[in-house]
């Protein structure tokens, strides 16, 4: 498996606790949260990822 390239999320401030997602080959996106110090990585699929993404927005403008 390749290693991943992490992107912090744009909603990061300057603290430790952000999330940091990455694409690693087709089919696999990785998530990981910067305070952790296991370094655990979530591993889920581009769809599932998308799912996720759309409906935080959605509740985003809902509130």
């Amino acid at each position: 498996m390749s290693a991943y390239i992490w992107q912090k999320s744009s909603y990061c401030a300057q603290g430790e606790a952000c999330i940091h997602v990455a694409a690693n080959g087709p089919g696999t996106v990785g998530l990981t949260e910067s305070g952790d110090p296991t370094r655990a990585i979530l591993r889920t699929t581009p769809t599932a990822w998308a799912a996720l993404v759309r409906t935080i927005k959605e509740s985003r403008t809902r509130d």
